[in-house]
C-alpha cells in the first residue's frame, strides 16, 4: 500500500493554496490496488460530538449544504435499517459528472456511522464517519474522521477521480463544520 499525505496532485495544491481553510482538513490517500483507494479526511470541530452527530444524521438535509452532493434522500430499507440514496455531482475536465450510490448505514451513537454501497455507479463504495471527543481551546470539541474506500468502474479513470474525491472530502468536512457552527449559533445555550 502506498500512503500519501495531503494529496500532492498539482491542481489540488493550487486549489488548496487559494483556500487556506482547506488546510484545516488533513487528507490521506492509500492505494489499495491499482484501481482501489482508501481516502481519509479529518477535521476538528469546536462543538460536542452530539451536535456534530445531529448534523451528520439529518440525512435528507445533507444536500442542502454539502457542496458535492446534489441529492440525499432516505429510502425504504427491506430490513428496517437506514438506506440512503445519494447523488454526487461535479465538473471534471469541462464535463458534468454525476455518480449515484445507494448506501446501507449503521449507526453506533455517538461515535460511528458506517456505510456500504448496495447499488450504484462504483464497483465498491464503503466507509465510515468516526466522531471522537477532543479538547479544543479548553472546550469540548469533536475530531471528525471520514474514511471512504472507493473502487470505480473501468469507465471512471482513478487518476482523475482520486484528486477530485480528496478535494471534495475537504470541502465537505468544512461545510459540515460550518453547518454545526451555524446551528449552534441559532440555538440558545449552545
Amino acid at each position: 500500500m502506498i500512503k500519501q499525505q495531503n494529496v500532492p496532485q498539482e491542481d489540488f495544491n493550487s486549489t488548496n493554496s487559494k483556500n487556506p481553510n482547506l488546510q484545516a482538513v488533513t487528507v490521506e490517500v492509500e492505494k489499495i490496488t491499482e484501481r482501489q483507494r482508501q481516502i481519509t479526511a479529518t477535521i476538528k470541530i469546536p462543538h460536542p460530538v452530539e451536535k456534530v452527530w445531529q448534523v451528520l444524521t439529518d440525512y435528507q438535509a445533507l444536500s442542502d449544504f454539502v457542496p458535492s452532493l446534489a441529492s440525499s434522500k432516505k429510502l425504504e430499507h427491506p430490513n428496517g435499517g437506514i438506506r440512503l440514496e445519494q447523488i454526487g455531482s461535479q465538473r471534471l475536465l469541462r464535463l458534468n459528472f454525476s455518480a449515484r450510490v445507494v448506501l446501507d448505514l449503521e449507526e453506533s451513537f455517538p461515535n460511528l456511522i458506517s456505510f456500504q454501497m448496495v447499488e450504484g455507479d462504483f464497483k465498491d463504495f464503503s466507509g465510515s464517519w468516526r466522531l471522537d471527543s477532543c479538547l479544543l481551546d479548553d472546550k469540548t470539541g469533536t475530531s471528525l474522521c471520514y474514511t471512504v474506500k472507493v473502487w470505480p468502474k473501468l469507465t471512471m479513470p482513478i487518476r482523475i477521480i482520486e484528486p477530485r474525491l480528496s478535494q471534495d472530502m475537504q470541502s465537505n468536512l468544512l461545510a459540515i463544520r460550518e453547518r454545526v457552527e451555524e446551528l449552534a449559533e441559532n440555538l440558545p445555550n449552545s
